[in-house]
């Protein structure tokens, strides 16, 4: 009866403690990610991944925290990867382009932001989109092109100082200096202490 009962007592601590070392590995990684804690994150995703190689929620996060670590070529390389389990989900065409971005890759990231905005036009990051596009298109030389992207993105969030004085900058590189001026001033309406916009300010004022 005793040993019965010792064997039974060694089994439920057993038990209790496989219970937690599964509970102390079985970390979630969104949460990492969600805490700023990308390292944490990337470890998870990729023991999830390791488990199930089909698993596209662990792909996106994965994904988000490379590129919040600045693990770029990484990041691209997973995201392509996630796009062979499901070529169409925006978040992983989102994360892709943004990766692209990082890494310089213009036109490429272009088509993503762009194939992002075609599947999801309502998406939730459908604004950061727009401005991505923006500096692509700066980056380019479009300046036409970068104010209506800037713009757009301002529809969205209008209270975005910074947006607004790249707007400025992409009006002023088109030598749309009134129209430059408009948004500079209304970076200042949103921070009066903007150097950019202070700066750029003083740049179109003296071009009219």
């Amino acid at each position: 009866m005793r040993k019965t009962l010792c064997a039974t007592a060694i089994l439920l601590l057993s038990c209790v403690l496989s219970a937690t070392v599964f509970s102390q590995t079985n970390v979630d990684a969104l949460e990492l990610y969600r805490a700023g804690r990308y390292a944490e994150s990337i470890d998870a995703c990729l023991t999830e991944i390791k488990e199930n190689p089909q698993n596209l929620e662990s792909h996106v996060v994965l994904c988000w925290s490379l590129v919040q670590a600045k693990r770029y070529d990484e990041a691209d390389s997973w995201a392509e990867k996630g796009r062979a389990i499901s070529k169409y989900d925006p978040r992983i065409i989102e994360i892709q382009a943004e990766a692209k971005y990082y890494r310089g890759l213009n036109e490429q990231s272009l088509r993503l932001f762009q194939e992002y905005i075609s599947y999801a036009p309502n998406g939730s990051r459908i604004a950061p989109v727009y401005y991505f596009m923006g500096e692509l298109y700066l980056r380019m030389a479009r300046y036409r092109h970068a104010d209506m992207a800037f713009s757009a993105a301002l529809q969205l969030e209008g209270l975005n100082a910074q947006w607004w004085v790249r707007l400025g900058y992409a009006r002023e590189m088109a030598k749309d200096y009134r129209y430059a001026l408009e948004a500079y001033n209304k970076a200042l309406s949103l921070n009066a202490n903007q150097p950019d916009a202070i700066r750029g300010k003083d740049r179109v004022t003296s071009q009219l």
